[in-house]
Parts: structure tokens; sequence; C-alpha cells
């Protein structure tokens, strides 16, 4: 049977320059064009272009340098066909599914998720457990630990076991895992949970990020802050932040506000076991430059807390801090104002269209859902209005 897909973007960048490779008119050491400029070229996100670039360097294409760009390798002979290690990939995971050892009598479904450290992952399979306890099918949960390589592991072995279908919260990396895109060739049934793949159609369920942030900006901005920090401790270029921080610029551009590119922070590390007294937060909780601070994931907010409350800086009276998503189980621990993802939402829509493929028996692509569910933002301690300027 002949299957067939429109061509990723990301891969069709990817194949573009290696057409320019192999026929000569890209020589080795020769620059690839910057990243804005094939982003205009082909009208796709930085993420796209990032997934092409960083695949063409994995794969030995190209190489780059820090603050200069990316460059064409030398190389004795190009490397092998993407083509021959997709069709590896096929095999395999066709060969996972012969091997499985299916038991009519228990139909499962697998739940593939980076960790479950916080409120929002148990809600969020909190709602997908109170869909299919209404059904047949029983639900086997297995992480990534946010590694490409343990999902693709999870993919594999879940299908060896027989599942009818997948749920994959997929790991937030600079590119995504070739096992997914060869469950959509195989027309397999999955539906990603608060993610979605920037230039390939599946179906996915995930939050609003733009709008999140947009809602963080305006209630600090109504509260009087103007020196505003966003701050998440991953990559910039993941598809989760780079949504989220469109919505903090687009918020401040609405407003007429200067963007300060200082106060946009990623891609850092933090020892979340030590209040680090020469990390990035201590220098700024010290000086004083922002008021506020936007935590794009709720274990960095409850950090930033605690080294303020180390610093003697005072919440909300100093700095407001606004997390996404509460750091806490129990929302009786309303301290923290907040943006609601609404997980239990998120997952009850992906078990539900997960389900759904499953009735039909057919997965063709011809229709894919796209379900886009609104952020709420919950006000609560951590937020208060500015700080008088002691000029002012």
């Amino acid at each position: 049977m002949s299957r067939h897909i429109r061509e990723p973007l990301y891969l069709q960048i990817k194949e573009h320059f290696k057409q320019l490779i192999t026929s000569k008119q890209l020589n080795a050491h020769d620059q690839i064009p910057p990243e804005r400029e094939i982003m205009e070229d082909f009208n796709v996100s930085r993420i796209t272009v990032t997934n092409a670039l960083t695949e063409l360097v994995q794969e030995g294409w190209i190489y780059r340098i820090p603050g200069k760009g990316s460059y064409v390798k030398e190389m004795d002979k190009f490397p092998s066909s993407d083509q021959s290690n997709v069709e590896e990939k096929s095999l395999q995971m066709e060969e996972a599914e012969r091997s499985a050892s299916r038991d009519t009598k228990r139909k499962l479904i697998g739940l593939i998720m980076p960790t479950i450290v916080d409120s929002f992952a148990v809600r969020l399979i909190n709602g997908i457990q109170s869909e299919l306890q209404k059904t047949e099918y029983s639900i086997v949960i297995m992480l990534s630990n946010n590694s490409k390589k343990t999902e693709q592991t999870a993919i594999r072995e879940l299908l060896r076991m027989g599942v009818a279908g997948l749920l994959i919260f997929p790991v937030d990396a600079e590119t995504y895992n070739d096992d997914i895109l060869e469950l959509k060739v195989r027309n397999f049934p999955f539906v990603l949970v608060d993610r979605y793949l920037p230039g390939v159609e599946t179906n996915y369920v995930n939050s609003d990020n733009v709008t999140g942030t947009m809602l963080a900006v305006s209630h600090l901005w109504d509260l009087g802050h103007r020196d505003i920090v966003i701050c998440a401790d991953s990559p910039r270029s993941t598809i989760t932040i780079e949504d989220r921080i469109k919505g903090y610029m687009n918020a401040l551009r609405e407003r007429g506000a200067m963007i300060n590119p200082s106060f946009i922070l990623t891609d850092f590390t933090v020892d979340y076991h030590d209040l680090e007294e020469d990390g990035l937060f201590h220098q700024l909780l010290m000086n004083g430059a922002a008021t506020a601070y936007i935590t794009l994931n709720a274990k960095l907010g409850l950090y930033l807390s605690k080294l303020a409350e180390h610093l003697n800086v005072k919440i909300p009276d100093d700095i407001s801090i606004v997390t996404f998503d509460n750091p806490h189980f129990d929302d009786e621990l309303g301290d923290f104002t907040h943006i609601f993802q609404s997980e239990n939402t998120i997952g009850k829509e992906a078990a539900t269209i997960l389900l759904q493929l499953l009735k039909e028996d057919q997965n063709d692509g011809a229709c894919y859902e796209k379900r886009i569910i609104p952020p709420k933002l919950v006000v609560n301690g951590s937020t208060g209005p500015a700080p008088m300027n002691e000029n002012q």
C-alpha cells in the first residue's frame, strides 16, 4: 500500500541545503544563510529552522560556530540518505508491533510523560484517567525523563506491548522525535498533549501559551510594573518557551513599551537544592533592576521566592512573581499568582480525541483535531503594586 504525506517543513529545509551541498552550490566552510533569512525565505518559525539546522549538524552536513553561524562541513563523502534512516525506523516500529503480545481482554493506551513532579502532570493524568475509566481501556504510563532517546524507547516498548493508541507529552527539545513522525506516516492513532510540532499536522491538545503570558504581563502592568523579567531554565528555541516569550513581547508592544533583551532569560541552569550566592537570580534581586518576574514553570517560581526570602527581598512589597501553574499540589495553598492552564481539561480532551480515533478505527489524516485550551489568571498573594522609585 502506498503511503504518502506532505513532507514536514523542517525536512524541506534540510533537503534544500543538502541539495545545495551535494550539487556544489555550497562548498566546504561556506556559510549557511542566517536563521532569520531562512525563516523569511521559507515563511516558517525559528524553531522549524532550528530543527532543520540541528539535524544537519547531527548528520554531519554542517557545523556551527557560536556567535558566528553555520558552515558547510568538509567531508570525504556525503552522509547517508535520510530515507534509509526513515525506512530503518519504519521497519523497527513495524517489528515492534508484530512482536506485540496482544491480550484482547485488556485494551491498553500508552501515555508518555516527561516527568511527574508537579501538580500540572498529576492533574493532567487525572483528566485522562477520568475519561478512560468510562471505557474498556486501561492506561500504561512511561516517563521519558526529558530525554529524546528515552522517549523513543518508550514509544517502541509501548508498541511491543500492543497498545491500541498513544498519548504523548513530547520532550520540549530543540528538535522533535523522528519516531513520532513515523507514527504519523503509519497512521497509528496518537494525540500530542500540551505540545504541537511546528510544520507537522497532528492531533493535539495544548494550552494557549501566547495568551498565558499576555495575561501575566497585563496583570503586572495594571499594578504599575514596567521592568518585568520573563525567565525559564530551558532553551528559548523550544516551542513552549518560544510561544510564551511571543506573548510577553506582544503584550509589551501593545502598550508601546520598549523590550529589554536582558529581561528575557532562558537556557540557564539552576541548582534547585542550593540558594546560589553568586547565581543569576541573586544578582538580579540584589541590584533591584526588575520589580516583577514571570517564571515559565512553577518550580522556578518557588525557587525564586525562596531565594528572595533568603536575601530579605519581600514579596510582593519589593518584587512580584507570576508563575505558570501553581507550585503547590494543594489548591488551598494559594499564595502564588499563577497562570492556570486547565490541565485536567487538557487531559480529558486528549483522551476524548484518541478514543474517537479508536472508535472510528481509522486515522487517515484527512482531518486533524487541534484543540487549544484558554488559560486563566489566578491572582493570589505573590503580586502587588510596583514599589515606588526612590527618585520619584
